[in-house]
């Protein structure tokens, strides 16, 4: 069974149903909302374990009703939570979701106590031997530069979510192994449009030169995903579905990703593996509520299986 270190944000996520984002000075009357949990790094750590991983989760949040209520959940789950902190300096992580009826979304995020993880607390974290560090760029930038350090002391490989769209400096991120960014995570990091597959194939070879990264894959939602390294330079096909939250159904594709490979050891494989777990994930609401097992996403594999997609 793979192992892996997640070092990420967690929150807990406020999911609005409503018509659409409200337009400047524009009320709208939502047709209702829930708290569900959330934060890229939390529902990256879930997704991998419910897919049958052995996940341990490094994070921190506020001493408060969610930070308990995360903490629970991530143990039910079952996630190794030994170094996720509880700390006095600031509230756990909250993101309102605004969900469209067409299935798009809009986040806000308030980091809290996700600012809090401390550098002197990264060598702990390593205290387990792991195959895999996961990383998300809902936390300090400082956290995921020395951790990916650590990591390379240790001969560990890192896969980076580039998420959520932000400059930062991938060729700074040591033992990078995946480098994996969405569309408009893509154009923040190389300024470079990305609407054609000839524009994609442009900004994946300028993400894999700059940051040494043996694979570089790019979320693409109903596009697919595209895939550049190990002599793979091609598009893996989406999947079609009727989605109705679009919600960490990044983050599941990033914890079956690395999850498939540790497994198998083929991309192109993780891939599409990854393809099928993020679609399942985008056609039920909110965050970690949407995130499939393993046995929902063999069986839809095996459903799709043939068939032109």
């Amino acid at each position: 069974m793979p192992s892996i270190l997640v070092i990420g944000s967690i929150n807990m996520d406020m999911v609005a149903r409503i018509d659409h984002i409200p337009l400047q000075g524009e009320s709208v009357i939502g047709d209702g909302y829930s708290f569900c949990p959330g934060g890229k790094g939390a529902n990256s750590a879930v997704a991998a374990a419910r897919l049958g991983g052995e996940v341990f989760f490094a994070g921190c949040v506020g001493e408060d009703d969610y930070g308990r209520a995360l903490d629970k959940i991530l143990a039910d789950e079952g996630v190794n939570r030994t170094h996720l902190r509880v700390t006095r300096e600031a509230p756990t992580g909250l993101a309102p979701i605004l969900v469209q009826r067409n299935g798009q979304n809009g986040i806000i995020v308030f980091p809290g106590a996700n600012r809090c993880i401390k550098k002197e607390d990264i060598p702990a974290m390593f205290a387990e031997k792991v195959d895999a560090v996961m990383m998300q760029l809902e936390i300090d930038e400082e956290v995921v530069l020395l951790a990916s350090a650590e990591a390379a002391r240790r001969g560990i490989p890192v896969v980076l979510d580039a998420g959520p769209a932000q400059p930062f400096p991938v060729e700074r991120v040591r033992s990078l192994f995946i480098l994996s960014p969405n569309e408009t995570e893509t154009t923040a990091l190389t300024g470079l449009p990305v609407d054609t597959e000839e524009e994609v194939r442009a900004a994946a070879k300028v993400l894999k030169e700059r940051s040494g990264a043996a694979y570089v894959v790019i979320k693409m939602g109903a596009r697919g995903a595209y895939i550049l390294g190990g002599g793979l330079d091609e598009m893996s096909p989406s999947f079609r579905i009727d989605a109705v939250d679009p919600t960490a159904a990044g983050d599941t594709f990033t914890g079956a990703m690395t999850l498939e490979y540790l497994r198998c050891g083929d991309m192109r494989r993780a891939v599409r593996y990854a393809c099928a777990a993020g679609a399942l994930a985008a056609t039920r609401l909110g965050a970690q509520p949407s995130l499939p097992t393993r046995d929902e996403v063999d069986a839809f594999l095996q459903e799709r299986a043939g068939l032109a997609e």
